[in-house]
């Protein structure tokens, strides 16, 4: 990994972003988009985002939807870092991007525009935008991203859910491990805070209702957890061949080592008690990368406040970790920034390689009363010095899906 590009709450840009993360300050507050007086969670983690502040141009903020201007401020950034673009082939370099909602934004607004605000059953085409069509597509976000760097190598997108912004750059670290790519620009986007999400997580009351306390609504691992805070952004990452970072003389934040998903195949919104398949995809991970359970130095957690979610991910840390999973610090940045579906894996990746690269471990914001069964080490409210070779960061996504990857401290397998 050779480039990092964030947008995130409370923080545009990788430097404000870990800023944030490490002082523990959140980002979640009353929702702003829209009147979210009729629902029942009306928390957020909104990124202030102006779109012309951050170089696009009057025809790409109209063209393109919130989700597609976060990724390419985001890759703008990640070309800046990692200056990759000067000399790269443009058949062997590719983009691979995450997404859950894609263009959630648009699409909802548009919907209101053709159907009258809901009243037409029958919808007049006459009244949408002409890039309707592409709001359909998430893979518009890619092609966009590709133009921009040049890239004729594989471009795709790929949604799986919350799982998403780990298996895409595991997806991306693939095609230059078999050869298909020697350069690949990955990472993912979600900018899904509009009133059909917000009324979706509201009928299963996944989403917490503390919205006389915003600023700390989210509340992983704290036995006073209800729900997570629906959050927004992109994290966009520069991956390429080792060998190749290396004759450059690129800076390297971190090794993508291993990885691994998993399917319950048991429930679209629930998980087993006993984690077996996190679990699994943890262990296979490590296995990949080479890495032993007691090596693992931190670990990233999925952390969403869910009640089930917390208790089920903490069965799984002591099921492929053993022992060692009472002693590793382990964290959850969802407290800070909310839950951004798709895109919060790719966020929750750019935290863990700043990790390696600052020694610095994230805390877990608004921890003050444990769950007794989230007994492992949280790392409450406050962040931790503490130098790290080996991250762990999981996910778990509605459909079953449970995703796991490492990054490792560069040239730590050399």
């Amino acid at each position: 990994m050779t480039g990092i590009g964030v947008v995130a709450p409370g923080g545009i840009g990788t430097k404000p972003y870990w800023e944030l993360l490490t002082a523990g300050r959140t980002a979640t507050r009353a929702i702003s988009f829209f009147d979210a007086s009729q629902f029942r969670s009306r928390v957020a983690a909104e990124c202030d985002f102006d779109p012309a502040a951050a170089g696009l141009t009057q025809r790409q903020i109209r063209q393109w939807d919130r989700t597609t201007q976060f990724a390419v401020v985001a890759a703008r950034e990640a070309f800046g870092d990692s200056g990759v673009l000067d000399g790269a082939d443009p058949e062997r370099t590719g983009v691979m991007l995450g997404s859950a909602c894609g263009m959630t934004q648009s699409l909802d607004r548009e919907y209101a525009v053709v159907s009258d605000e809901g009243r037409a059953w029958l919808v007049d085409e006459a009244h949408a935008l002409p890039y309707l069509y592409d709001y359909f597509l998430p893979s518009s976000m890619a092609v966009e991203i590709a133009w921009l760097a040049g890239a004729e190598g594989p471009v795709g997108i790929v949604s799986t859910g919350c799982t998403s912004g780990i298996d895409v750059v595991a997806h991306a670290t693939d095609l230059i491990a078999d050869g298909s790519a020697d350069v690949m620009i990955a990472g993912a986007s979600d900018a899904a805070i509009s009133p059909i999400t917000v009324a979706c997580f509201d009928a299963i009351k996944a989403t917490t209702p503390r919205n006389d306390e915003p600023d700390t609504a989210s509340r992983p691992f704290d036995r006073s957890r209800n729900g997570f805070a629906l959050g927004e952004g992109a994290a966009v990452f520069v991956l390429e061949e080792v060998e190749r970072a290396r004759r450059r003389g690129a800076h390297v934040y971190a090794e993508i080592a291993g990885h691994a998903s998993r399917c319950n195949a048991y429930s679209m919104t629930g998980l087993r008690s006993d984690g077996l398949e996190m679990a699994d995809a943890i262990s296979t991970a490590l296995d990949r990368a080479r890495v032993a359970p007691q090596d693992v130095g931190y670990v990233n957690a999925h952390g969403s406040a869910t009640k089930q979610n917390d208790r089920h991910e903490t069965v799984a840390y002591k099921r492929s970790l053993g022992d060692h999973a009472y002693r590793v610090p382990v964290s959850s940045i969802k407290s800070m920034i909310g839950h951004s579906l798709g895109a919060i894996c790719s966020l929750e990746v750019a935290a863990s390689a700043l990790t390696i690269e600052h020694s610095v471990i994230p805390p877990t914001a608004n921890l003050h009363e444990r769950d007794p069964e989230c007994d492992l080490d949280y790392v409450p409210v406050t962040a931790r010095e503490h130098p790290v070779d080996v991250v762990l960061s999981v996910a778990s996504g509605f459909g079953g899906f449970q995703s796991a990857i490492v990054l490792t401290k560069p040239g730590r397998l050399a």
